[in-house]
């Protein structure tokens, strides 16, 4: 995909934030990406565990589950320069926020008209200027470490690896089931940032898939001690298939600075 500039969906005023690794221009700009999102449903007593000392709650769908999404990024052409991401975040919403009649069809909304938002639990990435834009512009849990990622057709491989000891957290492979054509979820994206809730968004756009699991499955390293894997292991993910998969090539997205909401 091109890097179109002139492009009416980038063309939005544009903010420095300071960061420690330099001013960060808000929103982040993604000009050519890919993702590969797997969405798992578990126990909601487990996602509240993970939740709770931030002070969200996780958010019931219809089959009585909360909803967890592992999704691998690859950004190819970036106002931060490219890089590699993973994100574990569980759907949730701030405390006492009213709940729509389906929060599944909610996610599908424009963020504009969308309570139900996801709360990540960790987010590795492989620069350090990506680190440091998470961390101090969102209060986002990131850390720096290799990331594999890799597609050929419908076969999928992607690894997170432990900056400390270089073995893997996770992996996420497979090869994916059948799908449809289905839009990119636009994000809302809740965080706590010295003490306050933040509600960032996240407007995509490209051509999507949704699609079945097939071969796909999320593996935790058994004897991993790193934070991540605790946290998935916690979720009850080890060695878990998605429920479905949504995925593209040719993701474009704005990336927005969050709102003070609590």
């Amino acid at each position: 995909m091109t890097d179109d500039r002139n492009d009416p969906f980038f063309q939005y005023p544009r903010t420095d934030y300071a960061t420690s690794d330099g001013p960060v221009g808000m929103p982040i700009l993604y000009f050519d990406a890919s993702v590969m999102m797997a969405l798992f449903f578990t126990d909601p007593g487990k996602a509240r565990s993970l939740l709770e000392k931030d002070g969200f709650e996780p958010v019931r769908f219809g089959n009585g589950k909360a909803l967890v999404g592992v999704a691998f990024y690859e950004y190819r052409n970036t106002t931060i320069g490219d890089y590699n991401e993973v994100g574990v975040a569980v759907a949730a919403v701030p405390p006492g926020t009213p709940l729509p009649f389906s929060p599944l069809l909610s996610l599908m909304r424009h963020p504009d008209k969308n309570r139900v938002g996801l709360h990540i639990i960790d987010l590795p990435v492989t620069t350090s200027a990506a680190c440091a834009a998470g961390r101090d512009i969102w209060g986002y849990p990131k850390f720096v470490t290799p990331i594999r990622f890799a597609v050929a057709g419908a076969r999928f491989d992607g690894a997170v690896s432990d900056p400390e000891t270089g073995g893997e957290i996770l992996t996420l492979s497979g090869r994916v089931g059948p799908g449809v054509p289905a839009p990119l979820l636009d994000l809302v994206l809740y965080s706590r940032l010295d003490g306050r809730i933040l509600r960032g968004t996240a407007n995509t756009r490209g051509g999507g898939t949704l699609s079945l699991p097939g071969s796909l499955r999320l593996n935790v390293s058994d004897g991993g001690t790193h934070r991540m894997a605790r946290n998935l292991r916690a979720l009850g993910l080890a060695d878990a298939r998605p429920a479905f998969v949504s995925r593209s090539n040719t993701l474009q997205l704005r990336l927005n600075a969050g709102a003070v909401v609590g």
